[in-house]
C-alpha cells in the first residue's frame, strides 16, 4: 500500500471502480468509527478556503456530509456529493435539509465557476488520476475561489494506519493480487507533491501545512474492527489474505497497538496535510 508503482502497472479506470464498489458496502462502518478521525479535519478545510455566510461551496466526496453540514452552520450554500450512492444516502438521512448527489469527482455535473470554494477530505489518495479530478474542482471554481485538500502524512507518523501496514510487514504478507494496482497511498504526504498537485491545476498562492493530534481508542479491538469495516484498500490488504496469513497480521497488530497504550485506552497519533490554493 506504501509503495508506489508505476504508472504504467495502474489502470486507473478499474482502481477507481474498486474503489467505489468498496465505499458502497463500507458506508456505515465509516462513519461509526473511522469518520470520527476525518470528520476532525472539516474545520480546518473550512477555514483554509475562508468560506463566508452566502458563499458557495462543494464537498466532494462528502461521506456522510460532514463538511456539507458544517457549512452550512457557518452559513454557506453547500452541495455535497459522493461516488458512493450509500455514502449520498446516509448524508440525505443526517441532514435532511442539505443537497446531495451522486458524482464521479473527475466529471462533476456543475457548470464551470459554479462555487467559491471546494472542499475534499482524504479524497486524493482514492483516486487512479488525482490530477484529473483536481482538474475539475478548480473547472467549478469562480475566479477567486478557494480549494483545500486533505491527505494523510506518512505511517511513521499517522500511526493508527501505520500500525496496520507495519502488523502486515511483520506478517510478511504480500498484497493479495486480486487488488487492481493503485498509486502510492502516501504520496501526498510529500509536501512538495501535494502543492504541486494544486499548482498543476493552475492554482496560486498554494500552501501546504501538518496538522496532527492524538485520537483515543476504547481497545486494539476496537481499533482493528474501525478499520476493517471503514476502509477500503487497507481491509481489502488484510480481509483477502489467506486465514493463516490474517491471524499472524492480527498477533502484530496487537503487538504494535499496545505501544500506544494509556491507561485504559491506546492513544493513536494522527497526522495529515492539508493544502490549499486560489483560483486566479
Amino acid at each position: 500500500m506504501s509503495a508506489s508503482p508505476s504508472a504504467g502497472a495502474i489502470d486507473a479506470e478499474a482502481f477507481n471502480a474498486f474503489e467505489a464498489a468498496g465505499w458502497e458496502r463500507q458506508a456505515p462502518a465509516y462513519d461509526a468509527f473511522f469518520g470520527q478521525i476525518t470528520s476532525q479535519l472539516v474545520e480546518p478545510l473550512l477555514d483554509a478556503t475562508g468560506l463566508g455566510p452566502g458563499e458557495r461551496m462543494l464537498d466532494v466526496a462528502t461521506g456522510p456530509g460532514y463538511g456539507a453540514a458544517l457549512a452550512a452552520q457557518r452559513g454557506a450554500e453547500t452541495v455535497g456529493v459522493d461516488v458512493a450512492d450509500a455514502m449520498v444516502a446516509l448524508a440525505r438521512e443526517r441532514h435532511p435539509g442539505l443537497e446531495f448527489r451522486r458524482a464521479d469527482a473527475e466529471s462533476l455535473p456543475f457548470p464551470d465557476a459554479s462555487f467559491d470554494a471546494v472542499v475534499a477530505n482524504f479524497l486524493v489518495l482514492h483516486l487512479g488520476a488525482p490530477e484529473l479530478a483536481v482538474s475539475e474542482f478548480v473547472r467549478v471554481l469562480a475566479p477567486g475561489g478557494r480549494l483545500a485538500l486533505t491527505a494523510w502524512d506518512r505511517p511513521d507518523r499517522a500511526r493508527f494506519l501505520g500500525v496496520f501496514l507495519d502488523a502486515v510487514a511483520a506478517a510478511g504478507a504480500s498484497p493479495p493480487t486480486d487488488i487492481p494496482a493503485g498509486p502510492d497511498f502516501f504520496r501526498f504526504s510529500h509536501e512538495d507533491e501535494f502543492a504541486n498537485l494544486l499548482r498543476g491545476a493552475g492554482l496560486e498562492g498554494v500552501t501546504v501545512q501538518t496538522l496532527a493530534f492524538a485520537h483515543p481508542v476504547a481497545s486494539p479491538e476496537q481499533l482493528w474492527d474501525g478499520l476493517l469495516g471503514g476502509t477500503v484498500r487497507t481491509s481489502a490488504l488484510i480481509l483477502r489474505q489467506p486465514e493463516p496469513t490474517q491471524k499472524r497480521i492480527r498477533a502484530e497488530f496487537e503487538r504494535l497497538a499496545e505501544e500506544y497504550r494509556s491507561g485504559d485506552r491506546l492513544e493513536l497519533p494522527v497526522s495529515v496535510k492539508l493544502a490549499a490554493g486560489r483560483k486566479p
